[in-house]
């Protein structure tokens, strides 16, 4: 059923059927219910081996899973894989937010994706990373582009998913889902990083899984 409160939206060449790359429940909340109400068939991809510590990753996958089951939508866990990240991760360390490093991250992810969609005929993937005002979309829409290039018939949607509201609805569809609510992007350099500016700012150490949308005030 189409819902008014959105545009209808129509994955690249018309195609119905769609591999979402999930990041976490409240960047993909959105996503998530704007293709369920253009009635776009589209299946769950998680994986993110980034995610650190093993607490925080199985909190925010936990989530992601809840919201699909609450919809029906299929959840394909890709399960955890750090080891092989930490890898291809070496000599970036220190990089900044933004900048090589996450690239690196983008393409392992993606790469991943567009394998699982090629192997299962899905003709296009996305991903709801690109909601997060955090993150640079250019970047993220270059990585999803050359991942999905090997692959004869499959497609990366770069839509905006921020725009026409959909931002707003990504806060709103969290509150009203009391999503859990992380504080950092989610690998271990970025929890460093973040922890020593929030001890610069004289603000406590990130407490993994205590804060929650709806619950408390918006955060990072």
């Amino acid at each position: 059923m189409t819902d008014p409160a959105r545009p209808v939206l129509t994955p690249p060449d018309g195609q119905t059927r769609v591999l979402l790359h999930s990041c976490c429940a409240p960047c993909s909340g959105e996503v998530m219910e704007a293709m369920l109400a253009s009635g776009i068939d589209y299946t769950i991809f998680f994986y993110n081996p980034n995610i650190h510590p093993r607490r925080e990753y199985d909190i925010r996958k936990d989530e992601n899973i809840r919201f699909a089951d609450k919809h029906g939508i299929a959840f394909i866990d890709a399960d955890y894989d750090p080891d092989n990240w930490f890898a291809r991760a070496k000599g970036m360390e220190w990089e900044p937010e933004r900048g090589i490093r996450c690239t690196m991250c983008f393409d392992m992810r993606f790469e991943r994706t567009a394998l699982y969609a090629h192997e299962h005929g899905f003709p296009v993937m996305t991903s709801s990373l690109g909601i997060s005002r955090w993150k640079n979309m250019a970047q993220i829409n270059e990585c999803g582009h050359r991942a999905a290039s090997p692959y004869d018939g499959l497609q990366y949607w770069d839509f905006n998913w921020r725009k026409g509201g959909g931002a707003d609805r990504m806060i709103e569809i969290s509150k009203r889902e009391e999503f859990y609510q992380q504080e950092y992007c989610g690998c271990a350099y970025s929890l460093r990083d973040t922890n020593a500016h929030r001890r610069a700012s004289g603000r406590e150490a990130i407490r993994i899984g205590t804060q929650f949308y709806g619950r408390t005030p918006d955060g990072v």
